[in-house]
């Protein structure tokens, strides 16, 4: 359905809803490999997808012949190694002070986004400007790019990282990182390295972070301030996905970020289809309020988020109409 879907849809539901939501998609699957499956909170997403976002257009302008996917995926490399240095100190310290932590990476990679003027290319706007490049003679980046060629091309990257994602949770890897969440001292008596295993856990997770980063700022955005597009909300906005989407959940992360994307979106221009005419501010503030009301109602009745719901949703359908 995912292949077949933009066929049907017009480029503004494939710029605005299907794009945005795959790129969220993406993020949220990297923050809750960390959180979720590692029980390591960070607030620094943003900056981490910032990362990437910088060093695939350093990238682009130093290597200006490599396939543009080739850079989105380098990029991430560059964030995992940033994000496995801010993970040191999880060795010594969790929880609220953790998230502190990482709240200073968010703060200190931002500022660096807006003072190193190397990162921009020393433009004046300090914006990213992002060149077309061309795969297989089909412009994917640039103002030529289509959105149905760039989604596509977004599709294929995060069904990749998906199915690497699964295989990393489901195998040796991703039980040592549920065992280090479950309880950390009991994990190293059983011989699990806890340093390593958490640095892994911010490198991968900062990995997919980055990769998300690159792919927002080249294939959806097509350039501009990236210091505010990877701010401090940013980073919450990807912590809330994986809340309601479901901790712990690769399908929670899509779940999340499918409605976090698009419910402003819904609320701006599906409202007026039933005579129902909102102001842009009115919609934003409605967006905070219902969202934060959401996350207060899955923490307290449902923790395990939409992930959850769909779970018990398929086994109520799978044996009705006969419970029993």
């Amino acid at each position: 359905m995912a292949f077949t879907l933009p066929l049907m849809a017009s480029e503004f539901v494939i710029g605005s809803v299907m794009i945005p939501f795959l790129v969220f998609a993406l993020a949220a699957i990297g923050l809750n490999i960390l959180t979720g499956y590692t029980g390591l909170i960070s607030l620094g997403t943003g900056a981490f997808m910032g990362v990437g976002a910088y060093a695939c257009y350093k990238l682009t302008t130093i290597f200006p012949d490599v396939p543009i996917v080739f850079h989105i995926l380098s990029a991430g490399v560059f964030s995992a190694a940033v994000g496995a240095i801010f993970g040191l100190p999880s060795l010594r310290i969790k929880g609220f002070y953790l998230a502190v932590a990482t709240l200073a990476a968010q703060f200190f990679l931002q500022w660096c986004f807006v003072r190193i003027p190397w990162l921009y290319n020393d433009n004046a706007s300090g914006a990213i400007e992002v060149p077309t490049r061309t795969l297989f003679g089909i412009a994917v980046t640039g103002a030529n790019a289509t959105p149905t060629v760039r989604y596509y091309v977004i599709l294929a990257i995060v069904v990749a990282m998906t199915w690497v994602a699964s295989n990393l949770v489901h195998g040796r890897i991703g039980r040592q990182w549920m065992a280090v969440r479950d309880m950390d001292i009991a994990a190293e008596l059983i011989g699990i390295k806890l340093l390593q295993t958490k640095l892994l856990a911010f490198a991968v997770s900062s990995f997919y972070c980055g990769v998300a980063g690159a792919v927002m700022m080249f294939l959806w955005y097509g350039g501009g301030e990236a210091a505010d597009a990877f701010n401090i909300n940013q980073s919450f906005n990807i912590l809330f996905m994986v809340i309601i989407g479901g901790l712990g959940s690769l399908v929670g992360s899509f779940f999340g970020a499918a409605f976090i994307s698009s419910f402003p979106t819904v609320l701006k221009f599906g409202l007026p289809l039933i005579g129902i005419h909102l102001g842009s501010a009115t919609v934003e503030h409605l967006t905070h309020f219902s969202i934060g009301a959401l996350i207060i109602a899955f923490l307290i009745v449902e923790p395990h988020g939409l992930a959850r719901l769909w779970q018990i949703g398929k086994q109520k359908l799978r044996v009705w109409p006969f419970p029993y």
